[in-house]
């Protein structure tokens, strides 16, 4: 893991682009779902908001097509009387305050010294996640020590709370990247999630890491020969040791 104060070279415009998935790639859980309980848990009417929508948004997060509803509809249960993205940010940012502690034991060290080494080695970085960006983004700077460009999932007010509005998953990974300026090819792709694969299809050279044991077989099938498949410390992942 990088230390506080470190330095890396600016990265070029020419230089290779790297992507990185957050959950399960670089941090060890969904990030989006622990904040999202810990939103919905902060007061009791919001825990039983949670519950009284769950039958309907539970099973909408399973079906790529209704995903971001689903998972919008948890995000309102604990934001609710919030109006602003800015709110949500500032919970956020207390959120990776409050939990400095849990956070850090769920970055994965390997991962990190993957990120580090790119960093080092002077290559565009970025991270595209389809929780919202501010989270993957407090998290890195707070906890990690590294301030890296975070592309996610848009939020903003719905319903006298704040939702998600645009998901960054799936093809929409690619259009959000592209949309916030990291164009040309992309030389190395990192995830552990089936539904990446149009970036790691879009990849020079795409890496899976921490599959479900269940999906090795389809990057096998979907990706290149060779294709790296890589557990970066998920036991109950699927990959090589690596």
């Amino acid at each position: 893991m990088s230390v506080a104060g470190t330095r890396y070279p600016a990265a070029r415009a020419e230089a290779p682009l790297v992507v990185f998935d957050f959950d399960h790639t670089l941090y060890d859980g969904d990030s989006g779902g622990d904040l999202f309980a810990w939103l919905v848990r902060r007061t009791w009417w919001r825990t039983a908001l949670a519950l009284l929508i769950a039958p309907i948004a539970a099973p909408m997060i399973a079906f790529l097509p209704t995903r971001r509803r689903g998972i919008g509809a948890f995000v309102w249960a604990g934001t609710v009387g919030f109006h602003r993205r800015r709110d949500l940010d500032e919970l956020i940012d207390r959120y990776v305050l409050l939990h400095d502690a849990q956070i850090r034991e769920r970055l994965l060290p390997v991962a990190l010294d993957v990120l580090h080494r790119h960093r080092e080695a002077g290559d565009r970085v970025v991270i595209a996640t389809g929780a919202p960006p501010e989270l993957a983004r407090a998290i890195l700077t707070f906890v990690a020590h590294e301030d890296v460009p975070v592309v996610g999932t848009k939020v903003g007010p719905r319903l006298f709370g704040v939702m998600a509005t645009r998901h960054c998953h799936h093809e929409m990974k690619m259009t959000m990247l592209r949309e916030a300026g990291f164009t040309g090819d992309v030389a190395i792709a990192y995830s552990d999630s089936s539904a990446d694969m149009p970036l790691l299809k879009t990849a020079k050279r795409p890496v899976v890491v921490n599959p479900k044991p269940d999906k090795v077989d389809t990057f096998r099938r979907e990706l290149p020969p060779g294709t790296p498949i890589l557990n970066w410390g998920i036991p109950s992942r699927g990959g090589e040791p690596g």
